[in-house]
């Protein structure tokens, strides 16, 4: 009985949290601005035009700036993201760019993909609750297939320092949501590792990623 209220008492927290992110990154994507621009992330720019195009998923896309840069470069794109608004601003962008994407509003642990069914996935800034992390890194890595690469820049641990000085560094308020080099290294022990490495330095992707931050970048082939 008491297990069972326990469980009862999570779900309600972990509804209660989704709601509060799905209001916070619809408000924020409402504006006419793209809140991260329009340009892809350089690192992602630098690593897909290593590999031949395939299928590739986009967690957390938001505005759609990466997935719809990957179809442009001939990648068959599937996104998603919890922001309705997002949604709205990928579609609009890929037909600026004259391309398609299929793109689903949804939770992760909502998602319907086929396990082993990308030859690519791209975690830009996809920071995820503490609580769930592990488990939906778990759920993202059965949807890649064996010898399919994972390309991720994230916000380092470190990083909760210089959100905390300057609002324009962005990324979560919780430290236990970011990244260090050991913990990719837990989480992605299926694959073997091609770069793995910490870094500071200047972020400039539209008004909310504009200062000196502490970043993880991960490239890695699932074995």
């Amino acid at each position: 009985m008491l297990r069972a209220f326990v469980y009862y008492i999570q779900a309600i927290k972990i509804s209660c949290t989704l709601e509060a992110m799905k209001d916070f990154w619809d408000s924020r994507y409402s504006d006419a601005d793209y809140a991260y621009g329009e340009a892809p992330n350089e690192y992602l720019k630098q690593q897909l035009a290593k590999f031949t195009p395939g299928k590739i998923l986009f967690p957390a896309d938001g505005e759609g700036r990466n997935g719809v840069y990957a179809a442009t470069q001939g990648w068959d794109v599937y996104s998603f993201d919890i922001s309705k608004e997002g949604k709205k601003k990928a579609t609009a962008l890929a037909a600026k760019n004259k391309v398609a994407i299929k793109y689903d509003v949804c939770e992760l642990a909502a998602t319907k993909y086929k396990p082993a069914s990308f030859d690519a996935m791209a975690l830009i800034y996809a920071h995820f609750p503490a609580d769930n992390k592990a488990a939906y890194h778990t759920l993202l890595n059965t949807y890649l297939r064996p010898g399919g690469i994972i390309i991720m820049e994230a916000f380092g641990r470190e990083h909760i320092k210089y959100n905390s000085i300057n609002e324009k560094a962005g990324g979560p308020k919780d430290v236990n949501m970011l990244y260090s080099i050991e913990e990719i290294r837990e989480l992605f022990t299926g694959f073997d590792i091609i770069e793995l490495e910490e870094a500071y330095m200047m972020v400039d992707e539209g008004k909310y990623h504009k200062a000196l931050s502490n970043i993880i970048r991960f490239t890695g082939v699932k074995r």
